[in-house]
């Protein structure tokens, strides 16, 4: 009896009242509420692209100050070419007006136009361009150097350019006789040419022949400019001061 009062103490309580009902829990877990959807985030895209650009930006600026730095240092080597040009070509200034009124002298600037001439004699050469004697005999420089077997011009304006040679030799040449006066530029790359006289010179075996070549125009020429002459042979070229010579003077 008491065995069977206790089964009963153990069975649960059910409450028939529906208002007080209890609250029935269940296993079951609780699972958290789903995310909101995601959308594309545009502003990461607009900065990436923006970066971008800052970069392209950022390089191209560097290579404008490159390229201007490039220009500045060509600039400068230029200069530096043109004043040691300048130091090689004048080794002393020349007279100004003001110290010629101070010392009494009277300033003529038409004379000094005149002393800007050269006149270079035939020399015995073995190769080309032709080598010039410019100080023994007929020969002078005023104003206008002679360096490296060429007239250097040191003012720019009008020239005017002369050449003479004279060819004798016994054996007829194989090849037509020229006769060239060319320039060098420091504007232009290579040789300039501008003069040319060409002929086939006809002539009897073993006799002595002679034939003469003269050249001169007027050219406008400019600083540093340097002139040259060139022949076919230089074998066959007559070293005689009154007959090979080479010249300029400025107009």
């Amino acid at each position: 009896m008491q065995h069977q009062n206790m089964r009963y103490a153990q069975q649960p309580v059910v409450w028939m009242n529906q208002h007080d009902r209890p609250i029935i829990m269940t296993h079951a877990p609780m699972q958290p509420p789903l995310p909101p959807p995601t959308f594309p985030d545009f502003r990461k895209k607009r900065r990436k692209d923006g970066t971008c650009t800052y970069l392209v930006i950022i390089f191209l600026l560097v290579l404008l100050a490159l390229a201007g730095v490039a220009l500045g240092t060509y600039k400068i080597i230029e200069l530096q070419k043109e004043l040691g040009g300048i130091k090689e070509y004048f080794s002393g200034a020349e007279q100004s007006p003001s110290s010629e009124k101070l010392t009494g002298l009277e300033y003529h600037p038409e004379k000094k136009e005149g002393r800007l001439a050269a006149h270079v004699t035939g020399k015995n050469s073995k190769d080309l361009p032709l080598s010039w004697e410019d100080q023994v005999g007929y020969a002078f420089t005023a104003g206008i150097q002679y360096k490296n077997r060429g007239l250097v011009v040191n003012k720019t304006g009008l020239h005017f350019l002369y050449s003479s040679i004279y060819f004798r030799g016994k054996d007829c040449p194989t090849e037509d006789l020229m006769h060239i006066v060319y320039k060098k530029s420091l504007r232009y790359p290579g040789e300039i040419k501008l003069m040319e006289t060409k002929e086939n010179h006809n002539c009897a075996p073993k006799v002595m022949w002679g034939r003469h070549s003269y050249l001169g125009a007027v050219f406008n020429l400019t600083t540093y400019d340097v002139v040259y002459v060139n022949v076919s042979s230089v074998n066959l070229v007559n070293f005689d001061e009154t007959k090979t010579f080479f010249g300029l003077y400025k107009l």
